[in-house]
């Protein structure tokens, strides 16, 4: 299935979805049937499938596309400089997106008032969160295999950094080890495009559950977790990547917006920041100026660990499902999701459907109902097409300011005027 055919369906599954369930609210909850089997049974256990599907690729996903994307960096002497620089700039931003993100989220506050006191929210106990010196050094397992079967995503992730790292430092040795994670990692992603297909069945039944019971004021909360997620992303891209580049490299921002349109727009349309790549290497180098050597590493590095996007949402749905559940988050907690949120984006594979997957991890470490995720999944489906376009973005923003800082940018090119409209790509 077509990217943009999934994502029609899954907006149908979450609309029908919707109606169905706010009807059964208005109209039919008393009936036994339609409250006890219905919903309670049919929606119940089709929607936890679906789930318990999600929490069941988070640790093998997170170990395997983590390894793949630090083995990626290749020799770490030779690309030390240039890997180093566009490390800091991704997980500087993504730090900074999700910090953004957690903070106009509170602010906000979407989800405030609507206190989920359904089953599921009655039989759900918070774990008592770790304080901050203890998040810091748990973040150092003393057991990774238990780290794993405990999901334990800190101290897994951590694992994963160091172990990738060890296979680019054993030669041939690791190579061989790298060539067989690349293709665990493809496997990976076909169980990722396997449950998306699955989908639009389980989001219907889990926001069909969710307006039976709640009926449709949940729609308040949804349209503000909605805005403030949007609103994020406009704020990122014009306000951060913009004065990112005008401190880092005296260039004109809005010139470099202008030439990202098409780019954006084919992000934008896929959902995908792995399809874009040839897009965007083409569009750095050809419209921007941006050297071969610079673009043709800084970006499908940036598409493997630059996921500022993904990073936004998971900083405003962590806040949303905690106000809907009723659930106090303390610093230590906000920490934590910035922490995990900021080193899940290294390897984190550029196809849609996979953010799904690294909010559970987030909600689990710090102690928030994955079922949460029922609330936001049919509208972050609509999302997910601005995000792409946001982390391809800084994608190219990254590449020129690095090639900038390594002398590597025709300036010339970059503020050349564009005669030639035509698309990068035509079908």
């Amino acid at each position: 299935m077509k990217s943009s055919d999934l994502t029609t369906t899954i907006l149908l599954a979450m609309l029908f979805g919707g109606i169905l369930g706010g009807i059964l609210n208005i109209f039919f909850m008393e009936n036994p049937f339609v409250s006890d089997f219905l919903v309670g049974n049919v929606f119940e256990v089709i929607g936890q499938i679906f789930i318990n599907s999600l929490k069941m690729l988070v640790v093998p996903l997170v170990f395997i596309s983590l390894v793949c994307g630090t083995a990626a960096l290749g020799d770490i002497n030779k690309l030390g400089r240039l890997g180093g620089k566009a490390l800091l700039f991704y997980l500087g931003t993504t730090a900074l997106a999700i910090t953004l993100a957690l903070s106009l989220a509170i602010i906000i506050a979407p989800g405030e008032g609507f206190e989920l006191s359904s089953t599921t929210a009655q039989t759900f106990t918070a774990k008592e969160s770790p304080s901050i010196a203890e998040t810091i050094i748990n973040l150092v397992p003393d057991n990774p295999i238990k780290a794993m079967a405990e999901g334990e995503m800190l101290p897994l992730i951590f694992f994963s950094l160091l172990f990738g790292i060890a296979i680019v430092m054993a030669g041939e040795s690791g190579k061989r080890i790298e060539a067989q994670f690349n293709d665990y990692n493809a496997i990976m992603m076909q169980l990722v495009v396997i449950l998306m297909k699955f989908a639009p069945v389980g989001i219907f039944c889990l926001i069909a559950k969710t307006f039976a019971l709640q009926g449709f004021d949940v729609i308040k909360p949804l349209l503000g977790y909605f805005l403030v997620v949007a609103s994020v992303l406009v704020i990122h891209v014009f306000v951060t990547y913009t004065l990112l580049l005008k401190l880092l490299t005296g260039l004109s921002p809005w010139i470099f917006l202008k030439k990202m349109r098409e780019v954006q727009i084919f992000a934008f349309s896929t959902a995908s920041s792995n399809a874009t790549i040839p897009i965007n290497i083409e569009n750095t180098e050809k419209k921007i100026g941006v050297d071969n050597s610079v673009a043709s590493f800084i970006i499908p590095l940036g598409a493997t660990i630059n996921m500022d996007g993904t990073a936004i949402m998971q900083g405003v749905a962590t806040v949303f499902i905690a106000n809907a559940f009723g659930i106090d988050l303390t610093a230590g907690d906000y920490l934590a999701v910035i922490l995990t949120a900021t080193l899940a984006s290294i390897g984190t594979a550029g196809v849609p459907g996979v953010g799904l997957i690294m909010l559970a991890m987030v909600l689990n470490q710090v102690g928030l109902p994955v079922e949460g995720i029922a609330l936001i999944i049919g509208v972050d489906r609509l999302l997910d097409m601005m995000r792409t376009a946001v982390n391809v973005t800084g994608d190219a923003a990254a590449a020129v300011i690095i090639a900038k800082s390594e002398g590597a940018l025709n300036q010339g090119v970059y503020y050349q005027r564009n005669t030639d409209e035509r698309m990068l790509v035509r079908e």
